[in-house]
């Protein structure tokens, strides 16, 4: 698990501590285990609901030419299904040990989702300007130059927009997938109500993972605190790309 400790300045976690006060299952346990991560995970409160996993190259799911595989629910009520009641993710993760776990967005919290090494630099700079940052995972490998649509992704995990007592100034996640003025936000996308995202630990085809930078812990914060430096950094980003698609999405609503 990756908590920040040495890796960002000012991103010292207190998952590590919270871990450590909890019994060891055995003498050689080092490490936190799965179980613990998802356990913090929803004792912060992300809701939890059970994902596909990799098996080999392939999706555990079996639909042949899966698109996202690893990356998707089991079940289509996976709105309803997430929960963070313990002894359920409990039953969950030991009756699947190989599962991953999704969050749900625009419940309790939105995920703003960037290009892996323009997220890196965000983070960077917010830190540096000491924006109260939330929790933030990783997502597969970096991605090269030329590389935008394959390569890594980062989660900053902030407060839910919410639902509007007007329902005509909500509109749902797919609109911020593809909205017009994506050339002015190229790579970023807003998860919000009606998403998803995978909570870390979480295995992807290719040994590749997702792995928390920050931990859980840490308090949810106002999404418009970053935005700016997200957009900036993705704006940067494209700029070094020649063939950047702007209409790639991380993380699909649906399987």
């Amino acid at each position: 698990m990756g908590d920040g400790i040495g890796r960002y300045r000012g991103t010292e976690s207190k998952l590590a501590q919270w871990l450590r006060r909890r019994p060891r299952k055995t003498a050689a346990a080092d490490t936190p285990s799965r179980e613990d991560l998802l356990l913090a995970a929803a004792a912060s409160g992300l809701p939890l609901a059970p994902a596909a996993y990799p098996v080999g190259y392939r999706c555990s799911c079996e639909r042949v030419g899966c698109p996202t595989p690893a990356r998707h629910p089991v079940s289509f009520a996976w709105q309803t299904q997430s929960t963070t009641d313990r002894a359920q993710i409990e039953r969950w993760a030991q009756g699947e040990p190989q599962a991953n776990f999704i969050t749900a967005t625009g419940m309790v919290h939105d995920v703003l989702d960037v290009p892996l090494e323009a997220g890196r630099a965000a983070l960077e700079r917010l830190l540096r300007e000491g924006v109260d940052v939330g929790p933030v995972a990783e997502s597969g490998a970096p991605a090269t130059p030329h590389d935008t649509g394959g390569g890594g992704r980062m989660l900053f995990f902030t407060a839910t927009r919410g639902t509007p007592e007007d329902e005509d100034e909500w509109w749902p996640c797919e609109l911020d997938c593809h909205p017009e003025t994506m050339d002015e936000h190229p790579g970023l996308r807003w998860h919000c109500r009606g998403s998803y995202v995978l909570v870390p630990p979480a295995r992807l085809p290719g040994e590749l993972g997702v792995d928390w930078v920050r931990g859980p812990e840490h308090p949810l914060p106002d999404p418009l605190t970053l935005l700016e430096a997200l957009t900036d950094a993705c704006a940067r980003h494209a700029d070094q790309c020649d063939d950047h698609d702007h209409h790639t999405v991380a993380w699909p609503l649906s399987r």
